[in-house]
C-alpha cells in the first residue's frame, strides 16, 4: 500500500533562522511546516542530508496498515510528517493528550503539531477528529521544541535534526511517535519508531 504523499494541514512554507540549543550548539528555527513532503527531506541550503528508516514496525515505504487506520510517514529534519486514513465507516479520534513524542535524545514531551501554538502549549489538546472512510495529514514535533514567537503569531520551533556540521554526530540517533486513538469504546496505543540511517554532505 503506498498512499499519496500528504499534503499540509493550514501550515505555512518554512523559514530559518539560528537559536542556541545546547546539545547541538546551534539549530535552525523553523516556522510552519512545509506544504508537502513530496520532496527530500531537508532544506535547500542544508550541508548535510539526512536518510531515515523506519524500524519500529518496520518498513521500507514507511507504511503501516491494520484493520482500523493506514499510516504513511515522512521523516524530515524539522518535523515527522503524515497521513492518516480512516479504513472504516465510522469517526476516530487521535487522542493527542494521551499520545507522545521521544525525541533524540530519548526524552519523551508532548506532541506538537500544525495548530499548536507557544501561548497554548501547556494547555489540553483536544482530540482530533477523522471521519469514516476520511484521509488527514499533519506534522508532527516534540512540544518543548515551541519558541516564544514574540508575538508575531508564527509557529516558531527548533528544528528536530541540525544540518550544519553538527549533523554526523546525530547517525543512528532514533526517535518515536506514540499515538493514542480512541475507536469507538476503546483506546488504541500504535507506536512507531525511526532511525537516522545515514548523514551525507549535500
Amino acid at each position: 500500500m503506498s498512499p499519496a504523499p500528504p499534503t499540509g494541514a493550514g501550515a505555512t512554507p518554512p523559514h530559518t533562522g539560528n537559536a542556541p540549543q545546547p546539545e547541538t550548539g546551534f539549530s535552525r528555527i523553523i516556522a510552519g511546516g512545509a506544504d508537502s513532503v513530496g520532496a527530500a527531506p531537508g532544506s535547500s541550503d542544508a550541508l548535510y542530508r539526512y536518510r531515515f528508516r523506519q524500524i519500529d514496525p518496520s518498513s521500507d515505504r514507511f507504511t503501516f496498515q491494520d484493520r482500523d487506520l493506514s499510516f504513511y510517514f515522512r521523516p524530515a529534519p524539522d518535523a515527522l510528517y503524515f497521513q492518516l486514513e480512516n479504513r472504516q465507516d465510522r469517526p476516530v479520534w487521535i487522542e493527542w493528550d494521551r499520545s507522545t513524542f521521544i525525541d533524540p535524545f530519548d526524552r519523551q514531551e508532548k506532541i506538537g503539531t500544525a495548530g499548536s501554538a507557544w501561548e497554548t502549549r501547556l494547555s489540553v489538546q483536544a482530540p482530533t477528529q477523522v471521519g469514516g472512510l476520511q484521509r488527514y495529514s499533519n506534522y508532527m514535533f516534540p512540544m518543548a521544541y515551541l519558541l516564544d514567537p514574540a508575538g508575531s503569531g508564527q509557529q516558531l520551533r527548533r528544528a528536530i535534526f541540525p544540518e550544519d556540521a553538527s549533523a554526523p554526530q546525530y547517525v543512528d540517533r532514533e526517535f518515536a511517535v506514540n499515538l493514542v486513538f480512541r475507536i469507538e469504546d476503546r483506546l488504541q496505543p500504535y507506536r512507531f519508531r525511526f532511525k537516522v540511517a545515514s548523514v551525507i554532505p549535500r
